[in-house]
């Protein structure tokens, strides 16, 4: 195939169909834990299906960098306007902050207000996950050379105009790392949905840990790796789109 962008699709296309089907067939994933594991008699967590826990993962995943992607990029321009410059700092110790606090701190200070469930695990994943948006939005536009945006406001742009028209297309592509490192921490850091009955891969994690059951801990641990190597290589993709030729 000619095109490397094209191809590169095609192969994580066929990766994901692949991922799906393994997934789905349990019958396969007893067949092989029971290779490795044959002194453990029940290796398939019992409670819910492995393509269920998937759905409830991608849920929790999709829903954190949603909200953090629709809040970091936005908020990353919105510091590097020349008006707004001095609250830049203060935004980048604030989102610093959301990044050392342990998610599962931020579970136990939520969960009384919110209850159990999917608002406390999203609200720990999106505090988590802003820190790589906004730096590398802010990283993105503060690269850009000034002559460029000289140039821009000389054939008469307007800053709005040189925002979508020259800024955003010129750093989007480090934009898109951010939010691809971002997506993938969530993807690990959602685990801990299960601790407070949120679902996911995590389940069968803390089922095993807490059983002493290793079947179960790979059980959750291999599609959440997964899944993490098919959304990087998803985003390179997308990064791929991004780059110009100089």
């Amino acid at each position: 195939m000619k095109n490397p962008k094209l191809k590169n699709w095609l192969i994580l296309i066929i990766l994901f169909a692949f991922f799906i089907v393994i997934i789905s067939n349990i019958d396969w994933w007893q067949r092989a834990l029971h290779f490795l594991f044959r002194d453990i008699e029940n290796v398939i967590y019992p409670r819910v299906p492995l393509i269920a826990m998937l759905g409830e993962h991608l849920k929790l995943v999709i829903i954190s960098s949603g909200l953090t992607i629709i809040t970091g990029v936005p908020l990353g321009i919105w510091v590097t306007r020349s008006s707004m410059r001095d609250f830049l700092d203060i935004i980048n110790n604030l989102v610093s902050i959301g990044q050392t606090i342990p998610p599962v701190a931020v579970l136990a200070l939520a969960v009384p207000v919110f209850g159990f469930g999917l608002i406390p695990v999203v609200l720990a994943l999106f505090l988590y996950g802003l820190l790589p948006v906004v730096r590398n939005t802010i990283a993105g536009i503060q690269s850009i050379p000034e002559f460029v945006l000289d140039s821009a406001y000389g054939l008469g742009m307007s800053k709005m105009q040189a925002l979508f028209k020259i800024e955003i297309p010129l750093s989007a592509r480090l934009i898109m790392t951010g939010i691809r490192i971002s997506v993938i921490i969530n993807i690990g850091t959602a685990m801990i949905g299960a601790i407070i009955g949120a679902g996911g891969l995590g389940s069968a994690v803390i089922a095993g840990l807490v059983q002493d059951n290793v079947a179960y801990i790979m059980e959750g641990v291999v599609p959440a790796a997964f899944l993490a190597i098919l959304t990087d290589r998803f985003f390179s993709n997308i990064e791929s789109i991004f780059v110009y030729n100089q």
